[in-house]
């Protein structure tokens, strides 16, 4: 990645971009980008998995913890463990992308999904703590892979990709939460709900699976598929750098904060008395309205010198939507939900930004997502196991967004320390 796009929602740093694909690989995929159609959809269609899976559970947590016989703490680990694997398995994406290439590895991780999705309604309640780290797994690839392969096959139209990209994502995961319960109802339980995303995922991969053959044709079994452009000690490094870390903590910070909203949003508002119909379309509504946020944030981001005061922003609103939680969950939902969505977008947006932003090139950006993208979701994992721990320890909601709070205060000191006008190895003072 050679700089940013201030009209693109989300830049993230392509797996492949320290890779040299090899002779035969190169030319197969000129060819692919003779069938823009093919690539589009599937983009689109791998787009709208990497929430849909995950956004799906949450207004279902209820029926899933009866079922299983599970206290809080741990439901929250079906929300925990897919970030744990999420971290884990951002470490794994270039190397499977150097290996097998892009498109195999995208496949590869649709597949994947699929059968995780539906590992996690088998009877055992150990196969839904398995399935819910496939599912982890397979969105990390996604994650790392997709934004790269968009700016690799668009080049001239990379920022509209993006945003067709970040909307299908955002969409993906609305539609899966706002159809969790109807689905349940129509289907006769929460099983054929939460299993029904598993079509969707192997639909997508059916799409990719003409685009892997083709990338792949002419190369010998057992070949990889690129190899790499740099020696890994080139550029800073990133584990003594404050500013890195500013930076992996603002963006494992925001995750926190995020994922114990889809984790216990629908769950506080039916434990004040909300239908679980109604929780679910304002969980819903508040994921839609993250588009919001995730536009105009990088947008602003990528026009200033200094990111302090978006930083703070985003903080500040998610802060006043924990805040309505706290006094008055039912009564203010869908203008908290607006509020925390706007926030929520936002903060991501700008966390993705800056990851950009405080590289001097492209080879410390690449890196730089890694570590952020690696310590973030793991930190984030965090988040709803304690919370989930400390509301069965305390039989309510007060402490956990109290706790909560708390973060966001954190979060806006992040911002105002990785928001500054710096760069990574630089040395300046001020």
């Amino acid at each position: 990645m050679s700089g940013t796009d201030s009209t693109a929602p989300v830049d993230l740093i392509d797996a492949e971009e320290d890779l040299i694909p090899a002779p035969q690989v190169a030319t197969a995929r000129r060819r692919l980008r003779t069938h823009p159609a093919l690539l589009l959809t599937g983009i689109v269609l791998a787009a709208v998995n990497m929430r849909a899976a995950l956004a799906g559970v949450s207004p279902l947590l209820s029926e899933m913890a009866q079922h299983f016989r599970l206290t809080a703490t741990a439901s929250s680990l079906v929300t925990t463990i897919p970030l744990v694997f999420m971290g884990l398995g951002s470490v794994i994406a270039p190397r499977a992308a150097r290996r097998w290439g892009t498109e195999a590895a995208l496949c590869g991780a649709l597949v994947a999904l699929c059968g995780g999705i539906v590992l996690r309604i088998a009877p055992p309640v150990a196969a839904l703590f398995a399935g819910c780290a496939v599912v982890g797994a397979s969105i990390a690839l996604l994650n790392v892979l997709m934004p790269g392969l968009i700016k690799r096959d668009f080049p001239e139209r990379a920022a509209s990709m993006t945003a067709l990209y970040s909307t299908a994502m955002i969409l993906g995961a609305t539609v899966s939460a706002a159809s969790a319960v109807p689905l349940e109802n129509a289907l006769g339980s929460w099983q054929g709900s939460l299993v029904s995303w598993s079509l969707l995922a192997a639909v997508a991969a059916l799409v990719w699976l003409p685009q892997v053959v083709i990338a792949r044709r002419g190369t010998h079994h057992g070949e990889a598929a690129a190899t790499p452009a740099h020696t890994t000690g080139r550029g800073p490094k990133l584990t003594r750098s404050p500013l890195a870390w500013q930076v992996t903590l603002f963006m494992g910070s925001q995750s926190l904060i995020a994922y114990v909203i889809i984790a216990w949003m629908p769950t506080i508002f039916t434990d004040h008395g909300m239908g679980k119909s109604e929780a679910g379309l304002v969980f819903a509504f508040s994921t839609l309205v993250q588009m919001v946020g995730s536009f105009v944030v990088p947008m602003l981001a990528g026009r200033m010198r200094r990111q302090r005061l978006l930083g703070v922003a985003v903080s500040a609103l998610m802060a006043c939507g924990v805040t309505g939680l706290l006094i008055a969950p039912v009564a203010g939902a869908w203008l908290w939900a607006a509020i925390l969505g706007i926030g929520q977008g936002g903060a991501l947006g700008l966390a993705l930004t800056m990851m950009v932003l405080r590289s001097g090139d492209a080879h410390t950006a690449a890196r730089l997502s890694g570590m952020a993208q690696t310590g973030g979701y793991l930190l984030a994992a965090v988040g709803p196991l304690a919370l989930g721990a400390v509301h069965q320890a305390t039989a309510g909601w007060s402490v956990p967004l109290v706790l909560l709070l708390a973060v966001c205060a954190g979060l806006a000191l992040l911002g105002l320390g990785a928001g500054r006008d710096r760069r990574i190895g630089e040395t300046l003072v001020g």
